[in-house]
């Protein structure tokens, strides 16, 4: 598997709000960048989503994917990896939530080797793009919602 990704950010609300925006897959297309549809395919014991079918279009980069989901019992982490995919051939990623004093720190790591070669200084650049766009707008979210 190729090196991980981490990045953080600090939310101004509960862990339990900002992991119901993470599960609530319906709502990726209104809010995360180039997710133009999500479906849940499966739905585990508790409730939650355990896999699910993305279809990204970024710009230069469309792809259709399938993820499965992992959620922690305390509801503060959610891990996921790629089932099936057409531009991947693997991804790894999670969410950990770390309450602090009236906000959250959400830890955002991420894996992926892509189908086609990159060279591996314009993968973590683009890693780093992804996860930077994700948490800002998984913030702005979160926090507009409030």
């Amino acid at each position: 598997m190729a090196d991980q990704s981490t990045q953080s950010i600090v939310i101004d609300a509960e862990p339990e709000k900002i992991m119901a925006v993470i599960a609530d897959f319906a709502a990726y297309p209104e809010w995360a960048n180039g997710v133009r549809r999500t479906e849940v395919l499966e739905t585990g014991p508790d409730g939650r989503p355990a896999r699910v079918r993305f279809e990204l279009d970024a710009g230069v980069v469309k792809d259709e994917y399938v993820l499965a989901y992992e959620w922690s019992a305390d509801g503060l982490a959610v891990s996921w990896q790629l089932v099936k995919g057409q531009m991947q051939k693997a991804q790894r990623g999670s969410y950990v939530l770390e309450p602090q004093a009236g906000v959250t720190r959400v830890t955002y790591s991420l894996s992926v080797e892509l189908a086609i070669p990159m060279i591996g200084l314009f993968k973590r650049k683009a890693e780093k793009m992804i996860m930077d766009s994700a948490l800002r707008e998984l913030r702005r979210h979160v926090e507009r919602a409030a």
